[in-house]
């Protein structure tokens, strides 16, 4: 179950991330409050997760979700720019994220 918190952690992660790019620097009242409002969730979760797992694995899974997700947002949304090497790098970090897990298993 710890797993299933942390990964949810690191998606809304990726929410409050977005949303704080959108809040055009807090200036924006809704995406300003997803994306504080997300953050406080994504920390409680995290920290959740974290009674049942290694600190080290519980945080480098979560930012590394939070990372390849506002990263992949960040291309899909905001027309940011899609190359090989950044794709190859951001999978990189799956396999990291996915060789924790079954380190952890």
């Amino acid at each position: 179950m710890a797993w299933v918190i942390l990964v949810c952690a690191g998606l809304l992660e990726i929410v409050w991330a977005t949303a704080l790019k959108q809040s055009d620097g807090l200036s924006r009242l809704w995406p300003s409050v997803i994306g504080i409002g997300g953050a406080v969730l994504s920390f409680t979760l995290l920290a959740v997760a974290l009674r049942q797992l290694p600190a080290g694995t519980g945080y480098a899974v979560w930012v590394g979700i939070g990372a390849v997700g506002v990263a992949v947002a960040g291309m899909v949304l905001f027309c940011e720019t899609v190359s090989v090497a950044r794709v190859l790098f951001l999978s990189i970090i799956v396999v990291g994220i996915v060789g924790l897990r079954l380190v952890e298993a």
